[in-house]
């Protein structure tokens, strides 16, 4: 009996990190399915290698040293993943996009408001913060999250790696100074506060405004900076002209569209629904994280894989009728 409580007290103590190491990997990989089978790959080596945990660290620790070894490992055989505008310059709105791209090259959202609230604020797990961690080496990647999101301290960090302070302190600084020069060489807005209420005030405007086309009103919500990415494709967007143009354009087939809440990476976000072109219904077509500083809507990404993200952010997979927007 006692080798079963030790063992039932050994799985719970592993399983209250799975969220907040899911947060992590996603962090680390850009990837929320990626995230999943690492922290899942996580447990698996944890509790097979349990009988060599001497307690010299803490388990939070010594379970970190293993996702991150699991990161490592997955990151040595795929792509290094991104957002459009980090692969190329942005793009006349009135043109339409070349041929997707291999899926495995975006960055991924992640569903709800942020894989660990806990552990982090949310603007670290913004879809544009994700994409900019991907350019960092991936050990610099672990060292800037675990000590400026997570708060281990340096000893831990270095133990981690198995590497000195000194060293691990000198990656801290390498990866806070590549991401200031990426902030300033993308020109992204300043992020303001933002309280909740005012959250869910822009996401109603931005929501009835889209489902009515209302360009007018959708200009006013905007930042005059705002960026609209569409994975996957590689095209892109900067500044209201070109999106609207993109609107009243290439993409005039969403017009009549309704929009169905939820969130994700911190943001509102809604499944988008394209009227059925035989009227019977609306059908999937994107999934739109809406990104927001201050009162205004700094960035629209709209991801076109619905038929793997919208099981995944709980969206039906048809509307056989309008729905009501909150």
């Amino acid at each position: 009996m006692g080798d079963v409580a030790a063992v039932g007290a050994a799985v719970e103590g592993l399983e209250e990190f799975r969220g907040e190491l899911t947060g992590y990997c996603y962090r680390m990989l850009g990837s929320y399915a990626e995230a999943e089978d690492a922290v899942q790959e996580t447990m698996v080596r944890a509790w097979r290698g349990m009988d060599r945990f001497d307690g010299r660290s803490a388990l939070r620790t010594w379970v970190y040293r293993i996702a991150t070894n699991v990161c490592l490992d997955t990151l040595a055989s795929g792509k290094r993943r991104a957002l459009p505008m980090d692969l190329s310059g942005p793009s006349e709105g009135s043109a339409p996009p070349a041929l997707p791209e291999d899926a495995a090259l975006w960055v991924e959202p992640c569903p709800g408001s942020d894989p660990e609230a806990a552990a982090t604020s949310g603007e670290s797990v913004r879809l544009a913060f994700v994409a900019m961690l991907q350019r960092l080496p991936p050990r610099q990647r672990a060292t800037l999250i675990l000590r400026d999101i997570l708060d281990f301290s340096a000893r831990e960090v270095a133990d981690l790696h198995g590497s000195t302070v000194a060293s691990a302190n000198s990656a801290l600084q390498r990866a806070r100074s590549t991401l200031t020069d990426r902030c300033r060489a993308t020109q992204v807005p300043a992020a303001l506060p933002c309280d909740d209420r005012m959250h869910r005030l822009l996401a109603e405007r931005y929501a009835a405004a889209f489902s009515r086309y209302d360009m007018e009103e959708l200009n006013m919500l905007l930042h005059v900076d705002a960026t609209l990415c569409l994975p996957p494709y590689a095209k892109w967007m900067r500044g209201v002209p070109d999106i609207q143009a993109w609107l009243t354009g290439p993409a005039i087939g969403c017009r009549g569209s309704r929009l169905v809440p939820t969130a994700a990476n911190g943001c509102p976000a809604f499944g988008q629904y394209r009227p059925h072109p035989d009227g019977t219904g609306y059908l999937p077509w994107a999934l739109q994280v809406v990104e927001v500083s201050g009162d205004l809507i700094t960035g629209i990404t709209a991801f076109r894989d619905t038929e793997r993200l919208f099981p995944l952010f709980g969206l039906p997979d048809r509307l056989d009728q309008e729905p009501t927007v909150p």
